[in-house]
């Protein structure tokens, strides 16, 4: 239960559905913030409150289990060296594939629960042989099976995404509103959750040396400069800068990233 909407509703249904239900908020950093901002970043004590109020109100156990030392290693760690490595990592698929489906199902596991239930927007469906297989939610602009698309099979026979058949979030909210979850209208959260204020060149910026540079058609002209390489993202269109345009006057997209150069190429 991360102190949200999507993640209160989901155990309610839960509950709902006859399943013995505990709520469990990840602490995923040693010093996490007060207050959240607007949507931006998570785990906050504001939100574990938020988590801890939704399962009172639901009437199940709750608990906050201390993973902040695997999400380290796993995700921000990992996100540092993809960067570094001149790539773009997802850290919510790490954080899916490595900690909530990982190290929180095995704990799961071994303390006799049969299932983690999210509030992700997925569906897992049973194929004829009982093999289950990860399907896209309802609300396809809320879709997030894509973030998902990591989780092995034995995984997936223990996950449960009771949102999955919803609609849309609009619904999700006023199903919160009835049942008198006071998380009902908190803001989406989005962004990376551990670079609170949104500001991921900058958060880099403090953790891998960046350096200017230059930024390469695929003709190898020089046609702008860069203030580190490793910031930038391939299909990345905004923030370029770039001092020629294209000759067709089409815009151009970042198609290459070389660490070791430090350049980076548009096509």
């Amino acid at each position: 239960m991360s102190g949200g909407v999507d993640s209160a509703v989901a155990a309610a249904r839960a509950v709902e559905a006859g399943h013995d239900v505990t709520g469990v908020h990840l602490a995923l950093s040693r010093m996490p913030g007060l207050f959240r901002s607007g949507s931006r970043g998570c785990c906050t004590i504001e939100d574990s409150l938020d988590a801890r109020r939704a399962a009172g109100l639901l009437g199940i156990p709750f608990y906050v289990w201390d993973f902040s030392e695997q999400f380290t290693e796993a995700v921000v760690d990992d996100f540092i060296a993809e960067y570094s490595a001149g790539r773009t990592p997802n850290p919510c698929m790490r954080c899916n594939e490595r900690i909530k489906f990982a190290a929180l199902l095995d704990r799961a596991l071994e303390l006799g629960f049969d299932a983690v239930a999210t509030g992700h927007y997925a569906n897992v469906e049973w194929a004829a042989d009982g093999t289950p297989e990860l399907h896209r939610a309802s609300a396809w602009a809320k879709d997030q099976s894509y973030v998902l698309g990591v989780l092995t099979t034995e995984q997936l026979r223990h996950a449960l995404f009771p949102l999955g058949d919803t609609p849309s979030k609009d619904l999700v909210r006023a199903e919160a509103e009835r049942r008198g979850l006071s998380v009902a209208n908190k803001p989406d959260s989005h962004d990376i959750c551990f670079i609170s204020d949104g500001d991921t060149r900058g958060w880099l910026a403090d953790r891998i040396p960046m350096e200017p540079g230059e930024i390469l058609d695929t003709d190898g002209n020089v046609i702008g400069q860069h203030d580190g390489a490793l910031a930038y993202t391939v299909g990345q269109r905004k923030g370029l800068n770039l001092g020629v345009p294209a000759a067709d006057g089409r815009p151009r997209f970042v198609v290459t990233v070389k660490p070791a150069e430090n350049q980076v190429v548009v096509g």
